[in-house]
């Protein structure tokens, strides 16, 4: 599936745009502009180039102009469309050639650079680029750019990231991207039952095995440990959002015992439930 190349609208000939996301889910697409997401609520499944992950609030991330991307975000049941995320676009051409060529803007050259493979900052740099991020929806004029310039300077400080792609803006587009779109879609919509590798690897249309390298080479991680991480995240949401009882959200997410949940929980949120809840109850 090649993806989509679209136009990112501004109005009024502005530099940069800022807005609210409340889609839950996007189809596979690029465009010549850097774009900024910061998710505030909810979680989902993004995949950029050929990495494929979970995200949860205060995800934030950066992609280059022509970085394949697209986003699934998992809506429950019970919950209505609701604005979850700002996204901000930009041109690096509306920044000025002469401006980023000063000696001061060389941590930002580098940002720009790197961002082209896609960028992935902690939940602390999230956190911290909320309120930037917020500003720019409502500023104008020279607040705006001041805005955009205080994210652009809380990215450059953040104390670690994460390259997200292993391959440029430029590789070779192939069937692979809409069989990986297909298959996270159908995770998250089955989730809570038994998902045979079988099944999944018949709407890729390939056998299981080639299914399973496939999908390992795709995302760097097994197709089992994919599903586990999806079903983590519906358990993170269930233990922040209801008062469901932990022992209900076992099953409600899918998994069979309570043992394999408790294990799963910690592999993938890095504590047990009990403690994870709490923290949201305090």
């Amino acid at each position: 599936m090649i993806p989509e190349i679209i136009s990112i609208r501004h109005d009024d000939g502005a530099g940069f745009r800022a807005e609210w996301m409340d889609t839950e889910s996007s189809f596979l697409h690029l465009h010549p502009e850097y774009e900024i997401v910061l998710n505030i609520t909810g979680n989902g499944t993004r995949v950029a180039g050929d990495s494929a992950e979970i995200f949860d609030r205060y995800d934030l991330v950066m992609y280059g102009p022509d970085l394949k991307h697209f986003w699934n975000f998992h809506r429950q049941e019970d919950e209505e469309s609701r604005k979850h995320a700002i996204m901000v676009h930009f041109r690096c051409d509306s920044l000025g050639e002469n401006l980023l060529s000063q000696f001061e803007m060389a941590d930002l050259r580098r940002l720009l650079s790197e961002s082209a493979r896609g960028i992935s900052f902690p939940p602390e740099t999230g956190e911290a680029a909320e309120e930037p991020m917020r500003r720019l929806l409502s500023d104008t004029g020279v607040k705006k750019m001041v805005s955009l310039f205080r994210l652009f300077e809380i990215l450059c400080s953040a104390p670690k990231y994460k390259i997200l792609s292993g391959e440029s803006p430029d590789a070779s587009f192939n069937l692979t991207d809409s069989r990986l779109t297909d298959v996270c879609s159908y995770v998250t919509d089955n989730f809570y039952r038994v998902i045979p590798v079988k099944e999944v690897a018949a709407i890729a249309k390939m056998s299981p095995h080639s299914f399973s390298r496939f999908f390992s080479r795709s995302t760097g991680s097994g197709f089992v440990d994919y599903v586990n991480q999806v079903r983590t995240n519906k358990a993170c949401y269930l233990l922040r959002e209801t008062d469901h009882q932990i022992n209900e959200i076992v099953f409600e997410c899918g998994f069979a015992t309570v043992s394999n949940f408790n294990k799963q929980f910690r592999k993938h949120a890095g504590m047990s439930a009990r403690d994870y809840r709490a923290q949201y109850r305090d």
